[in-house]
């Protein structure tokens, strides 16, 4: 028989016990997006070099696991239909669409391939590519063509949708007939290229573990003790309640709600959740829900079809979907607007999405942590958040107690800070002198442990020596008063308000004009008060 007269049902068999074979082998069905997602997996692990090696040591396996099975069951009469043989198999397989006419990557003109998947993933999920990228392709050809010729034969993508091309285009020669055309190319056929991306991440992975025990190690020294979990540090009851809490709702599959002042640490949170769960292994998403309008939220968690609106031209996943296996963080929740609201309630409670232009679901496998600084009980009784939506999230609510109700943690925090902040910049951790430690924990932190961490970042950056100095702290920190607190008797307010006057006074260096102007009040008011306080002072002395 000729190569135009194969057909599907002379290589597919699907047997209900046993699975599909393809042309007489074992054959598996993957989803295209999947595939993608794999791809852009392996370029974030080994970069574009070394994604390109395994993609295309891959694909030449296949191509030539390929030709050995069809040599089993087929005898075509010429390598010429071998070769077109070989391209009708890469159609029916759906990896690209290929007239058979021109289906002969060894003829002068080589082969135009129109709807080429890996082109198209590659766009999905990595965008616009600098050179041709259907790698896979590249390599299945290369191998089919050489088992099915009985010598090497290469074939390159000179043009590829991925890089901008109006298609993919395709040529297969002889090592000798490529010449010096080849020779960058050649590694990514014999494994060199790859060998030298693992031996590169193997050596960033043992760089990293070295960095990390190296952490370990000094915040060990500096703080007295190891960072919690999630790089949490709670040494306060309130905070290692909520680490507990975290670490047992990880456990499941409930979804989480985090609630908290801005600045608390509400995605560590979020990320200790992730890590202690069964999901660990897959990616954590994140996505502010309030940096988006409701437009583009919806095309960012949903997706969209090609053509569903002015600029999508290409089709896209959203972070429902790129989620699959991990978990998805929706920060500032309490700003998604209430239409956004309903679609994200009808998803978590089907566990499907529709993407925007699309007119058919698919299923989704994420699990989902909100966190929001908003009081969304009160937002659900104003209607501006959907009550039905409210409890769906907070199947387990963790409140992050504000820094200013977690003392024991602001020294312990302000250390790991000063050390992370002095490796960042190539410098030795200053350290904390005992008035500047107590002027930490005067401060009430309204922006929490954010706030904390960007002064101690400024506390690096200026010190001048081996101790941190009242001068090197925030104006805002520098200036801060004892706060009050309740211990032992009962005391007027005649005697706290000496005491509080002559704190001011002794800050202002006894400047007495300028601790009425703090104190808001009269120079003459404050002379009168001083004078009483020395009197009653000579009189106790006697």
């Amino acid at each position: 028989m000729r190569a135009e007269d194969l057909r599907i049902d002379m290589l597919l068999e699907v047997d209900a016990r046993e699975g599909v074979r393809f042309a007489g082998e074992r054959a598996l069905i993957l989803d295209a997006v999947a595939m993608g997602m794999l791809r852009k997996q392996l370029v974030e692990m080994l970069g574009l070099t070394g994604a390109r090696a395994v993609l295309t040591r891959f694909g030449y396996a296949h191509g030539w696991r390929m030709a050995e099975a069809m040599r089993t069951g087929f005898q075509w009469s010429s390598d010429a239909e071998w070769r077109a043989a070989g391209g009708l198999i890469h159609t029916l397989q759906g990896l690209i669409r290929i007239r058979l006419e021109d289906s002969d990557p060894l003829a002068a003109r080589g082969v135009t391939v129109e709807d080429s998947y890996e082109a198209e993933q590659h766009l999905l999920h990595l965008g616009r590519a600098e050179a041709p990228s259907c790698w896979t392709q590249c390599g299945f050809a290369s191998g089919y063509m050489s088992r099915a010729a009985g010598r090497p034969l290469y074939v390159l993508e000179d043009r590829c949708v991925a890089r901008g091309d109006a298609a993919c285009h395709f040529a297969g020669r002889t090592l000798e007939e490529w010449g010096s055309q080849l020779e960058e190319h050649l590694p990514y056929f014999q494994g060199e290229v790859l060998d030298a991306s693992l031996h590169q991440v193997a050596s960033a992975l043992k760089r990293t573990e070295r960095k990390l025990r190296e952490r370990a190690r000094v915040l060990e020294q500096v703080v007295g003790e190891q960072e919690g979990p999630g790089g949490l540090v709670a040494r306060s009851p309130g905070m290692r309640r909520v680490v507990d809490l975290a670490r047992r709702a990880a456990r499941s599959e409930a979804t989480v709600l985090v609630i908290g002042e801005s600045g608390t640490g509400k995605e560590r949170v979020a990320k200790l959740v992730h890590e202690e769960s069964a999901r660990a292994a897959g990616p954590l998403v994140a996505i502010s829900c309030a940096a988006l309008t409701e437009s583009l939220l919806e095309a960012e968690l949903f997706g969209h079809a090609r053509g569903a609106f002015t600029g999508a031209t290409h089709e896209r996943v959203g972070l429902l979907e790129a989620a699959a296996g991990g978990t998805l963080f929706l920060d500032e929740i309490g700003e998604m607007p209430l239409g956004m609201q309903a679609k994200l309630l009808r998803a978590l409670q089907e566990r499907e999405v529709r993407r925007v232009g699309e007119n058919h679901s698919r299923p989704i496998d994420v699990r989902v942590v909100a966190a929001t600084n908003r009081p969304l009980a009160e937002e659900v009784a104003a209607g501006r958040f959907r009550k039905d939506l409210y409890y769906r999230l907070r199947v387990v609510e963790l409140t992050v107690p504000p820094l200013r109700e977690r003392r024991e943690d602001i020294l312990p925090l302000a250390q790991v800070f000063l050390v992370d902040a002095a490796r960042r910049m190539g410098r030795a951790a200053p350290g904390l002198g005992t008035d500047v430690a107590d002027q930490l924990q005067r401060h009430d932190w309204p922006g929490n442990v954010r706030e904390l961490r960007n002064a101690m970042e400024r506390v690096v950056a200026l010190s001048r020596g081996a101790r941190v100095e009242l001068e090197d702290l925030p104006e805002d920190v520098r200036v801060a008063l004892p706060a009050p607190s309740l211990t032992g008797a009962v005391r007027t307010l005649e005697e706290l308000e000496r005491e509080y006057i002559l704190a001011v006074l002794a800050r202002n260096g006894g400047n007495r004009t300028r601790t009425a102007q703090e104190l808001d009040i009269g120079a003459t008011t404050l002379y009168r008060k001083l004078k009483s306080y020395e009197r009653e002072t000579r009189r106790r002395k006697r």
